[in-house]
This record gives C-alpha cells, structure tokens and sequence, in this order.
C-alpha cells in the first residue's frame, strides 16, 4: 500500500467516535481533526484521542486547507446540506446513512460529484458487514447458484431515541435493507410498490405525516428477472431489532437468524428433507484489511477511549468502511457505494413512502439514480 497518509475530518462524535481508533490504527489514515456543537465535549474528545486540532463551526473545517475529507456522522436532518457544503469547498465525503431525505438533495449530491470529479461514499453498512461478505462468497464462488429472490427486514423501536426520529418516516432510513438486496447482484432499482400496513398513535402521524406502522415494499431490479421485498418499522410494534437479508438460490439458500445471536440457517437443494436446513457459522472477513486495523472487526473494550464496547460493530463493518474510504482516495477511483450507487439505494426508500401514500402505486426512481455507475472495486469476499 502507498505510504500517503489521508487526513480525515470526523463530523460529529456520537457515533462517529466509533470510527477514530480505527483511522489512527490503519497505516494510511491520520485523523485531523474533530468537529462537534459541544465545546466542552469537544476537548473531552480531543484529551481523549490526543486530537489538536479541534472544531466547533463546520465553515472551519471546510476551511481548513489541510483537511482531504469529511466523515459526517451527523443527525440525520444534516447530512445533505454538510456534504453538499463540503464537495464545494474540495473536499471529499463519506457520510452516514441515508444520503439524503428528498430526491432533490440526492440529485444536488449527484450532480455535484459529477461537477467537482470528488469522491461521495455513503458509509452503509451491512454491504461491508461479515454475513454480507459470506453471501457474497457464496454468490460469487455459485455456491447460490441463480438467485431467484431476496428479502431483508430492518424492525426497530425508536421510542427513547432522539426526538427527530418520531418525525422521521420508516422507508426514509431504508438503506440498510435496501443495500444488501441492491449490491448482492450489483443492481439499480428501476421502480418500487409499496403498502403501508398498520398505524401509530395519532401524535407520531402527525409529527411525521407517515400514519402507517410497517411499510412494506417490492423492489424491480433493472436489467434483472429478480426482485426483491424489504420491510421497515419505527414505533408501535413488537420486535426485537434485526436487521436481516435472506437470499434464495436455486443451489443453496441463506436465511437470517430469527432471534438476535441464533445461528443463521443455509438450506441446500436436492438433500433429502430433514437435512437441508443446517446451521451455518458465519467466519469473519478481517483477513481483507491491512493488518493493524484486522483487530477492530471484533469488539474491543478499551477503557482508554471510550465508554462503550470498541469494534465489531454492525457486523465488523466499521473497519471495512473505513479502508474502502481512505483506498479509493489512494487509488484514486470510486469508493463502493458511489454518489449515483448511493442515491439510488437511498432513493428505493423516498419512493417507497411516495408510493404508500398513493395506495401502491409504482413510482419510478429517477434518471440521474439510473445511469450504470463505473467499475467500483471494493472489498471482495474471496
């Protein structure tokens, strides 16, 4: 690997603190500098990471000559306009999900990567998550065989979280299911139906104008036989969280795990009855990284950090974002999701919603989410 070193701006210390140690482990990565509203916290942070150079105003750190790009870990509400602020001040963007909440924000980003020629990342992920990459092996290796379906759930309560969630629509923060259904096969949704099902209190509805429980949508993948389902909920319903991605193949199948830590199931064709479900142990993919940072695919406590358990996150993605980020700046090419990968993956879901609130109807996604993105090499399950 190059011996460049890529100085990164982290936006945002909730739960983008997650990501610092990994960025000052791996051998290219230099964390710059650190932006957040809390002056006081700030400094806690920057004394606790050994940071200098320390932010409380964005238009700073946009400022700032030596920063090469951005890490947005906003609230959800400001992740349009700081990477939009950001791709006109030169730098680049990996932000959290969703791009955006309006088509028309993801169409600016779109365009304005085009426009600048720099590097737009949605950081998503469960398409750099271990059970992702294992799928993937097995699609890849024709372990699968000929996909012929795929389903992914995302239930979560919300209740508790912070107050801008009950104004946010289900479909709206969709990517996590979306992705994995979308990147398994390297496809662009071409146009969705989606049915609302169920209500929340009248108090929710109206914060959010959203009156449905469950949203429920089908995705048809462009240039492909195979569809899609995925569903999403934020208040009203019994489950435990899950962020699920099932696949089914005319060789073998994957489904997720009903119950948070069960094993997940892989069914194989033509075995007699009783023996085709067996349980599969998922292996880890951390010999896909540089060396120094293989360690942050598993949870790490570290007293010296942070409060909470260090690593392992969203199924040992984090390092995996974060190398695919600072490798596509070096070799300078697209990282994978890309600005047009990213809108269309985040525009299934403003479509979904659309599509709800008109009984089912078929909306299409927009031209600009549908033009073939370029090569985009990133992490390979091999």
């Amino acid at each position: 690997m190059s011996e460049k070193t890529i100085n990164v701006a982290m936006i945002g210390l909730g739960f983008g603190a997650e990501f610092i140690p990994i960025y000052q482990a791996h051998p290219n990565a230099n964390v710059y500098a650190l932006c957040r509203r809390d002056e006081a916290a700030l400094k806690k942070s920057g004394e606790m990471f050994g940071i200098e150079k320390l932010y409380t105003e964005y238009d700073e750190v946009l400022a700032d000559p030596n920063v090469d790009f951005v890490h947005i870990n906003s609230p959800i509400p400001d992740h349009a306009w700081m990477s939009l602020k950001a791709l006109d001040a030169g730098k680049h963007v990996m932000c959290t999900v969703p791009m955006a909440t309006t088509i028309d924000e993801c169409r600016q980003i779109v365009e304005k990567v085009a426009e600048t020629g720099l590097k737009y990342m949605m950081a998503e992920t469960v398409v750099y998550s271990r059970e992702y990459l294992y799928i993937k092996q097995l699609y890849e290796s024709g372990e699968l065989g000929k996909i012929q379906y795929m389903q992914a759930s995302h239930p979560q309560d919300m209740q508790g979280w912070p107050e801008y969630w009950e104004r946010m629509i289900p479909m709206h923060y969709a990517t996590h299911v979306v992705s994995p259904v979308l990147g398994l096969v390297n496809g662009l949704a071409e146009y969705v139906s989606c049915f609302g099902s169920g209500s929340i209190s009248n108090e929710l509805a109206k914060k959010s104008g959203n009156p449905y429980a469950v949203e429920s949508c089908h995705i048809k993948i462009k240039d492909s036989d195979v569809s899609a389902q995925i569903w999403r909920f934020l208040f009203d319903t019994a489950r435990q969280y899950r962020e699920s991605f099932d696949v089914y193949g005319t060789k073998k199948s994957f489904e997720w795990s009903l119950v948070e830590g069960e094993p997940h199931v892989l069914h194989t064709a033509k075995l007699p009855e009783p023996e085709i479900a067996s349980h599969v142990e998922i292996p880890d993919f951390a010999h896909l990284l540089p060396e120094p940072i293989q360690k942050f695919t598993q949870s790490i406590e570290d007293a010296d950090h942070l409060s909470f358990i260090q690593g392992g996150g969203h199924g040992g993605s984090h390092p995996h974002l974060v190398n695919e980020m600072i490798s596509s700046l070096l070799e300078d090419r697209d990282p994978m999701p890309n600005a047009v990968t990213s809108a269309n993956w985040t525009c299934v879901g403003i479509c979904a919603h659309e599509s709800t609130m008109k009984g089912g109807e078929i909306v299409r996604l927009p031209e600009f989410t549908l033009q073939q993105p370029k090569p985009q090499k990133a992490v390979t399950a091999s």
